[in-house]
């Protein structure tokens, strides 16, 4: 059974760095752009970062650019998110997604959750001030 595995949450104090990963098992993702999305309690889930299918361009939410950095290793089927100078604002629930109905897609990438149709359990992020 396929399944995306998300890591690397915890507590950090503002100002700190985590490191997210996103495994994949059960499927090669290694084809598909990937996302990630957090979702704050009582707040709409919302787009974080994305990434085309051969790394090659990325695309990220203005309170995020400077601070976060996606990546992917392909041979590891696992996508990253460097996190850097954490806010409290960034506390979240953490979710890795993948656009499997647009194979090796290159174009404009996506924001909206909906356009992501497979997801991770998603992993817990909180910076304390």
């Amino acid at each position: 059974q396929a399944q995306l595995v998300e890591s690397g949450g915890g507590l950090v104090q503002d100002g700190g760095s985590l490191r997210l990963s996103c495994v994949a098992s059960g499927r090669t993702f290694s084809r598909y752009a990937m996302g990630w999305f957090r979702q704050a309690p009582g707040k709409e889930r919302e787009f974080v970062a994305a990434i085309t299918w051969s790394g090659g361009r990325t695309y990220y939410r203005d309170s995020v650019k400077g601070r976060f950095t996606i990546s992917r290793d392909n041979a590891k089927n696992a996508v990253y998110l460097q996190m850097n100078s954490l806010k409290p604002e960034d506390t979240a629930v953490y979710y890795c997604a993948a656009d499997t109905r647009r194979l090796y897609y290159s174009g404009l990438l996506k924001t909206n959750k909906w356009e992501y149709d497979f997801w991770g359990q998603g992993t817990q992020v909180t910076v304390s001030s």
